[in-house]
């Protein structure tokens, strides 16, 4: 099952992964075109394999910053003609394909999208990254990059693997939880305890532009895997680390989940009904996911960085510190001026509520007098358009009587009737849908945003599609999540191991066995 899965999806991953593992770096038009109007020479004719070299190149370049006009315009109009190079390259030799919306067919699988040995190029193509992080922040970031093209490779330990593995909702040894946090990757399963493991981590690295880890504090460290030990062989890497609470402070050795830090930081506080004022948690991990938005923004903010001349940096990410940031534009909104005088009033969790109609229950959200005059259309109650209680400048002091009027009004009205009546009003509304309604809403089955497809091991699956769509460098996810360790073999080949030293980590028990 194994070997034929690997066949399903070499065509996918087989010409890029050679270009990006076996090389120092990929040479795609817009490099080359970035390196011309900087006036560097190709990586082809100028390569050299000593640190010393490498070190010196990039002490130039954080020298470097281009800053007359001249060569900006000339960069630019440089890669504006890459731009479209790529581009037409791409659509001319490759006739991309699209994921079909959910429900119009099953498809075989994403390599099955593209043209034998072809991959989407997408805005990340030529990125290389390691990442060794599990559970979700860590991988749904570099799931992300792989969307957008970068080649990543997912260092597991043996055993288990990732923990999300083992997610409920599983079938043919993959979880849910772990698919959708994981796909566009390869696997490869060493053990990093061991001094050869270190070694095979190492020659990823140095071929890689980002490294990504979320480890507790001290633990890579202890591997020997530390922004210091990977600088040795890779100056300019981009290291990433994410962790619960922050590198040091009272609570850096505390163990940590998504949970705990919405209830540090003030999610489970508000997310409250006022007319039954019990705190709860927002019931899926939005710490995690919006560390891992947070971290994809910042790797790619880094490579921007290190192409303007920068250099490597360490990127460091709390999710701490994510969770506050996240919550703070409309959550503190009544903490955030300090001082007297400052004008109190109602804030969003306050008036956040599902409205009660005569057979369920709806969302909507007037702010302006036309919202609101559309609202009282759609009740029958058009004189109240006119009610002086209730304008744009009295509302708020007449916030409890307004209540009450709408609260008796909406409870007259079947909620598909009062519906269509507020949207033919112009008024923001929705259903309260339940999760198999989303799926056929008639707005997500247009946009494309989920796509069914055949997994060769786990079968038919479902997924969203990355939901930032490129029209210059078009991407689609290359391949589906892995299994674990799918890739260890093909992946240390490209780094040069041979039969005999594959044979001999794997007795060793750095890798796993060999079939």
């Amino acid at each position: 099952m194994r070997s034929s899965w690997r066949s399903a999806t070499a065509a996918c991953s087989s010409s890029r992964s050679a270009k990006c593992w076996n090389s120092e770096r990929v040479e795609t038009p817009a490099r080359s075109a970035m390196r011309s109007a900087r006036g560097r020479s190709s990586p082809a004719s100028s390569r050299s394999s000593s640190a010393s070299t490498t070190a010196a190149r990039v002490r130039k370049a954080r020298r470097r910053r281009p800053s007359m006009p001249a060569m900006a315009s000339a960069r630019d109009a440089a890669l504006r003609r890459a731009a479209a190079d790529t581009r037409a390259r791409y659509v001319s030799l490759h006739r991309p394909c699209k994921l079909i919306p959910t429900r119009a067919r099953v498809l075989p699988g994403y390599a099955a999208l593209l043209p034998r040995g072809a991959a989407m190029p997408g805005p990340l193509s030529g990125v290389r990254v390691v990442d060794v992080s599990a559970i979700l922040a860590g991988p749904l970031a570099t799931m992300m990059l792989a969307d957008q093209g970068a080649d990543v490779v997912k260092v597991e330990p043996p055993g288990v693997g990732d923990l999300l593995r083992l997610s409920p909702f599983r079938r043919g040894g993959m979880g849910a939880f772990f698919a959708n946090g994981n796909r566009g990757k390869r696997s490869v399963v060493v053990d990093l305890r061991e001094p050869a493991g270190r070694d095979v981590l190492l020659r990823l690295v140095e071929r890689a532009d980002v490294f990504v880890q979320n480890f507790r504090p001290g633990a890579v460290e202890r591997l020997g895997i530390a922004e210091r030990d990977l600088r040795k062989v890779r100056p300019d890497l981009v290291y990433v680390s994410i962790t619960g609470y922050g590198e040091s402070g009272p609570y850096k050795d505390r163990r940590v989940y998504d949970p705990i830090l919405q209830a540090l930081t003030g999610h489970v506080a508000i997310q409250k009904n006022p007319d039954v004022p019990i705190p709860d948690l927002i019931r899926h991990v939005v710490v995690d996911k919006a560390s891992a938005y947070t971290a994809a923004q910042a790797i790619t903010a880094a490579l921007f960085a290190r192409e303007r001349g920068a250099g490597g940096q360490h990127v460091r990410v709390a999710m701490l510190d994510v969770a506050l940031a996240f919550l703070w534009p409309d959550g503190m909104m009544a903490h955030t001026m300090l001082g007297e005088d400052v004008q109190p009033g109602p804030t969003l969790y306050e008036i956040y509520r599902l409205t009660e109609t005569a057979d369920g229950h709806l969302v909507y959200f007037a702010a302006s007098d036309d919202e609101f005059h559309g609202l009282f259309r759609a009740l029958g109650r058009p004189e109240l358009c006119d009610d002086p209680r209730f304008s744009l400048w009295e509302r708020g002091k007449n916030a409890e009587a307004l209540g009450q009027l709408l609260y008796d009004e909406f409870r007259k009205w079947s909620t598909g009737e009062l519906l269509a009546r507020m949207i033919a009003e112009d008024v923001p509304a929705a259903p309260v849908n339940d999760l198999p309604s989303v799926l056929d809403d008639p707005q997500v089955r247009h946009n494309g945003v989920v796509v069914e497809l055949e997994h060769p091991v786990a079968g038919k699956m479902r997924q969203a599609r990355p939901a930032a769509r490129f029209d210059a460098t078009p991407c689609e996810p290359a391949s589906p999540p892995p299994l674990h360790g799918e890739h260890t073999d093909a992946v240390l080949r490209e780094l040069g191991y041979d039969d005999a030293a594959l044979a001999a980590l794997a007795e060793a028990g750095v890798i796993p066995p060999r079939a």
